[in-house]
């Protein structure tokens, strides 16, 4: 059975929830899913392939995520991987979000395409820290993501990772 790892790194939740989302997807289409929080992701041994995903924040990605992604960029290109980022507020997602520079360099180096972006959460009872809590009493405020699209795009890995069955005849 496939085994699929599914790292994520949020600070307020909202990306933790996509990541569950992303996991429960997988998993019913037959995957051995593993979701994790990337600050718990020590190894990459014994996977068939990873999903990382961090929280956006002023273009910036967290850095245990991009830890995670550096740890696998240091195995080589063997293991598929597909990445995810969640944070634009207040409206619709951008068609083109641009990774942060070392995100980029690190997808490169392990064979990944640029993260697909899903927009973010970010409300008052969960707003953390003194300028997200501004932020999250303005027009930023709301939950922005589209679970709808998450699975979707879960659905597209789940596709790629598919092992044919022979044909007997």
């Amino acid at each position: 059975m496939t085994s699929v790892l599914v790292a994520y790194a949020t600070k307020m939740g909202g990306t933790k929830d996509i990541a569950t989302a992303i996991g429960a997807q997988l998993a019913g289409t037959g995957l051995n899913v593993t979701v994790r929080d990337a600050n718990d992701v020590k190894a990459l041994d014994g996977y068939d392939a990873v999903v990382i995903g961090s929280a956006l924040y002023t273009g910036r990605w967290r850095g245990e995520a991009v830890a995670v992604l550096a740890r696998q960029a240091e195995k080589g290109a063997a293991t598929p991987v597909w990445l995810f980022q969640s944070g634009p507020c207040g409206g619709p997602v951008p068609d083109v979000t641009p990774a942060p520079k070392r995100v980029q360099q690190l997808a490169a180096a392990v064979g990944a395409a640029a993260p697909t972006t899903f927009g973010g959460r970010l409300e008052p009872a969960t707003a953390r820290g003194f300028v997200a809590r501004r932020m999250a009493k303005g027009r930023l405020a709301g939950d922005f993501r589209d679970f709808d699209a998450i699975r979707a795009w879960a659905d597209d890995i789940a596709a790629t990772l598919a092992v044919p069955t022979p044909v007997t005849g």
